[in-house]
């Protein structure tokens, strides 16, 4: 029977929207086989080709509320008005559980949030966009956000930008493949620390 592993380690990486974020956080898992995904809650809707339970746990506002009610959150965020962001402990004790180590995909409040709980035992990575031109061109291009979304994502990507001196490391995501390495890299000294 294998043994809980009950000090393991959290990756954290915290972006704007659109600042490539989650393609880093796939080659991570891709390439390194000690880390797990956490799967963040939400309660915005969910969008064409996302999995409940894979992308994200999707819940009502109202469910997440009760949620949080109930203490069941490590940290949360509501992002927009009834929009919510959070990670469960269940989450973590699900990939503790494998004896894994925990990546995080979340926003930058909620980045932040986690590495303050947690301190040394994690790490936190910053993915900084080569500007808000630049962010704005890429959120277009995704094709899943109206005018009105992209306007309120880049004026909240604005804010985040401000708070990039809280993370342990900011990565330049001026070319996606310099910026997966680097992210590796820093991420496979932690582990083997």
């Amino acid at each position: 029977m294998k043994k809980a592993q009950k000090e393991g380690k959290l990756i954290i990486l915290s972006a704007p929207s659109g600042s490539g974020k989650t393609s880093i956080v796939r080659y991570l898992l891709k390439n390194e086989p000690q880390l797990e995904f956490s799967i963040s809650a939400t309660s915005r809707q969910q969008r064409r080709g996302e999995k409940n339970g894979t992308d994200y746990y999707f819940l009502t506002a109202d469910e997440f509320r009760q949620k949080i009610a109930n203490n069941e959150f490590i940290e949360w965020e509501e992002v927009y008005k009834d929009i919510y962001y959070g990670t469960l402990r269940s989450e973590l004790e699900r990939i503790w559980r494998e004896n894994k180590h925990v990546i995080f995909d979340v926003d930058v409040m909620g980045g932040i949030k986690l590495k303050d709980k947690f301190g040394s035992r994690a790490f936190s990575i910053f993915i900084q966009p080569p500007g808000i031109d630049e962010l704005k061109r890429r959120l277009t291009g995704r094709g899943t956000d109206s005018p009105e979304e992209i306007s309120m994502r880049i004026a909240k990507a604005e804010r985040e930008m401000t708070k990039a001196g809280h993370f342990d490391i900011i990565i330049l995501n001026d070319d996606l493949e310099r910026a997966r390495e680097e992210a590796l890299e820093k991420c496979k000294a932690f582990i083997g620390k």
